[in-house]
């Protein structure tokens, strides 16, 4: 059955995603708490119970070569001197299938929406025909499908009969599909819990159902328990809330009292500073007032300062003035007095050399009259 539903699978390029392994490792068994739970055994003993997991195991491996499929169409150059040109002339004639498969089933679902888009269009007669026509491409795809069965099967004989080709393409994980990785896995799960079914003898199988009847009864019971325990829970609950409740409202209540005579006493004392800053805002008036005149009359009194130390210094200068014309009058005064008498003497004594000069020439006169 496997194979027939991935024989109708379209050949595409997928990404690669990793594999997982079985899900449980039969070695590997709970401890005490569940003994009923843990298997006796560990390997098949009985020849139907390996024919069914040797078949599983078959039809998972077969199901690994047939998702490659795609990967090998797609790189033809790269398998074909891996698996050989029988195999790869067989996969080459199972891809032509499903391509003409595909396009079929493309043509088909082209003409079912078609139809429903003209359903209300287009009259009866003309409607009976396209469902017709639709149904005996329908009944086409069957010998369709039944040729890609064979393809698939053809394939798979061709590769099982050269297990070192079939061992190549299995390690070829990286072109399965997600879809197909998936579907292999959860084979692989059935098979781990299809092994552990065929490890549980008829008594095991007994005494696990009555484990698990024990433990659903005890569940129950528990859950009775729990049940009561929540009722009980929600009534404390409840209690606690109106309790909560009250609290809260009288501790609220409390608090807006406490706000109220807080903000009370702030209002008289706001009250009491506005009165006060009304005082010293008048005060302030008052001052600034007397300072705008105090202002007025320092200006005038200096003023009349620089205008004292203008003419004050003005005098001065005056007095600079009349002190350094005194002093250069004096000066002069000093110097033509000097003068003169430096002229009165130079006169005196000019007189007194024209003096001797002529008592010289005198005795000269006289002594040339003596001889």
């Amino acid at each position: 059955m496997a194979l027939d539903i991935l024989a109708m699978a379209p050949l595409y390029q997928a990404p690669a995603i990793n594999r997982i392994g079985p899900k449980t490792d039969p070695s590997k068994r709970p401890a005490d708490p569940l003994k009923p739970l843990v298997l006796s055994r560990t390997k098949l003993t009985t020849i139907e119970a390996k024919r069914i997991m040797s078949i599983l195991d078959e039809a998972i491996y077969k199901v690994e070569l047939v998702t490659l499929l795609s990967y090998v169409a797609s790189n033809r150059e790269d398998m074909e001197g891996m698996l050989g040109e029988d195999v790869m002339r067989a996969v080459r004639e199972h891809e032509d299938l499903c391509q003409v498969l595909l396009e079929n089933v493309r043509c088909l679902k082209e003409k079912e929406r078609q139809l429903q888009e003209q359903k209300e269009a287009e009259e009866e007669g003309w409607l009976r025909d396209r469902l017709l026509s639709i149904e005996l491409q329908k009944s086409s795809l069957s010998p369709l499908m039944q040729q890609i069965k064979d393809s698939t099967k053809n394939v798979l004989r061709l590769l099982l009969s050269n297990p070192q080709a079939a061992r190549l393409l299995q390690m070829q994980t990286q072109g399965r599909s997600a879809e197909a990785q998936n579907f292999i896995d959860s084979l692989i799960e059935l098979r781990g819990f299809l092994f552990e079914k065929l490890l549980t003898s008829p008594m095991e199988a007994r005494d696990k159902a009555q484990f698990l009847q024990d433990i659903s009864r005890q569940n129950s019971n528990n859950q009775q328990i729990i049940d009561t325990l929540e009722k009980e829970l929600a009534e404390r609950m409840k209690n606690r809330n109106a309790e909560k409740k009250y609290k809260v409202e009288t501790e609220i209540e409390n608090w807006i009292q406490k706000y109220d005579t807080e903000m009370g006493e702030k209002q008289e004392e706001l009250e009491d500073l506005d009165a006060v800053h009304r005082e010293e805002k008048i005060s302030l008036e008052e001052l600034r007032r007397r300072h705008k005149v105090l202002v007025g009359e320092f200006a005038q009194i200096r003023e009349e300062r620089e205008i004292n130390s203008k003419k004050r210094m003005e005098a001065e200068q005056e007095m600079v003035r009349m002190v350094r014309a005194a002093t250069l009058i004096q000066a002069l005064w000093k110097g033509y007095l000097v003068r003169s008498l430096l002229r009165s003497k130079k006169k005196r004594g000019k007189g007194k050399a024209k003096d001797k000069e002529k008592g010289k020439q005198k005795g000269k006169e006289k002594g040339k009259g003596k001889k």
